[in-house]
């Protein structure tokens, strides 16, 4: 049985997870980590990780950029794996969470679902061949009306699979609204829509001379995240420190 703390418990994903592992037979949420708890979860809930003193295997991070650091150190001085989720990290943490890799494992993905994680290597394919072919590269994503950070993190990531198969050479734009040019061959520009409750959108678009391909992904609920998240944590249960990703989740359920 693998045991679990949800740091972020009682945010949408928190308790999306929640209800996830409630019916697992495999893993267990033993406690969870919020500013702000009502009472009403059936597990202990601490305003901060480092009042914690429930004994668990993994924390399944989906909480806020500020919270990262501290729940970092946490992992580190209790030995326990991390699956970290949230986005719109400083490059800082970013290195701060390579370095906890090197004493504990973390598995670290902008976004938890099996599809996204499959079109990251699609992606790959797409720009060996489109890019040199001359076509332009464009990313489309749309979120809820709450979500903070933009672009989003798998808008991110799409983008860098892109750019690693062309040798990192494109920049990535953000807005055009100040520029009064024609659009450079080596850019990929990102594009975010925050409306309603759009779970997640994201299109890649490869404009071409007289042609154009898309693909895309639409997440209908969140508990597609919430499944993967699960899963990786079972996955990261008994490894050794290192840096993981979805990507190797999906290659050991093969």
């Amino acid at each position: 049985m693998v045991r679990i703390i949800m740091h972020g418990c009682n945010g949408k994903m928190g308790q999306t997870i929640g209800g996830l592992l409630a019916e697992d037979k495999e893993a267990k949420l033993v406690a969870g980590v919020d500013v702000w708890d009502d009472g009403h979860n059936p597990y202990p809930v601490f305003r901060s990780i480092t009042e914690c003193d429930v004994e668990a295997d993994c924390v399944v991070d989906f909480s806020t950029a500020s919270a990262v650091d501290a729940m970092l150190d946490y992992c580190v001085e209790k030995g326990l794996a991390c699956v970290l989720c949230t986005t719109g990290l400083e490059e800082r943490q970013l290195q701060k969470a390579e370095q906890a890799s090197g004493r504990i494992p973390v598995l670290r993905s902008a976004n938890m679902s099996l599809g996204i994680n499959l079109l990251l290597k699609l992606l790959k394919n797409a720009a060996a061949t489109l890019a040199p072919a001359g076509f332009d590269m464009e990313i489309l994503e749309k979120h809820h009306n709450l979500k903070l950070d933009a672009p989003s993190g798998t808008a991110l990531a799409l983008a860098d699979s892109i750019n690693s198969e062309l040798g990192n050479e494109y920049a990535y734009v953000y807005d055009r609204s100040g520029r009064r040019e024609k659009r450079p061959k080596k850019e990929i520009g990102i594009s975010a829509v925050r409306g309603g409750t759009i779970v997640g959108d994201h299109d890649v678009i490869f404009a071409g001379p007289d042609e154009v391909i898309t693909f895309s992904h639409r997440a209908y609920s969140k508990a597609v995240f919430g499944k993967g998240a699960v899963q990786a944590a079972k996955y990261l249960s008994g490894k050794p420190a290192g840096m993981y990703d979805m990507g190797d989740v999906i290659e050991a359920s093969m």
